[in-house]
């Protein structure tokens, strides 16, 4: 059965609540799941699973220094990352606080892997944001999102 690694960094709970969304969205679709706090995952690990979504805070209008670092180490493994489905998400303080931009570097680094990505063209088209505390609509685009990653990972086994 394919299995999906969910990894997130959170100091304030607000991304590890989305984490947790996506999670429940990839278990509705049968798919095996973990989700982790980033300091609990090894990089070896990356190439256990068929599908990888990362989930991190706005810092500086990027994603947190935890992320970024095992992103880096992920160099070890480049390209046998290859044709994993891939997805990202992010929470800030403010609007306007780089949720985007901190979404789009999570997942440039999975395209160089060459990883699979899917927009989304009726929602959050890079991947869910949150300001503060994941309100319901939050989590439910976080719960679609597990649960499209875990639908194409179904369609591409």
């Amino acid at each position: 059965m394919p299995k999906v690694l969910i990894i997130y960094y959170s100091r304030t709970g607000n991304t590890e609540a989305m984490a947790k969304a996506v999670e429940e969205g990839v278990r509705s679709e049968g798919l095996d799941v973990q989700c982790k706090a980033v300091n609990d995952v090894s990089v070896k690990e990356l190439l256990e699973y068929e599908g990888i979504v990362i989930g991190s805070p706005t810092y500086y209008g990027t994603m947190a220094g935890e992320i970024k670092l095992l992103l880096d180490k992920s160099v070890k493994y480049h390209g046998k990352l290859a044709g994993k489905v891939g997805g990202a998400f992010s929470s800030s303080g403010v609007l306007g606080g780089g949720n985007e931009t901190t979404v789009l570097d999570i997942l440039k680094a999975l395209l160089v892997h060459g990883m699979i990505i899917q927009g989304n063209p009726m929602g959050p088209h890079y991947g869910p944001v949150a300001i503060g505390n994941p309100d319901a609509g939050n989590r439910n685009e976080c719960f679609n999102l597990g649960k499209s990653v875990a639908q194409l990972i179904n369609r591409l086994t």
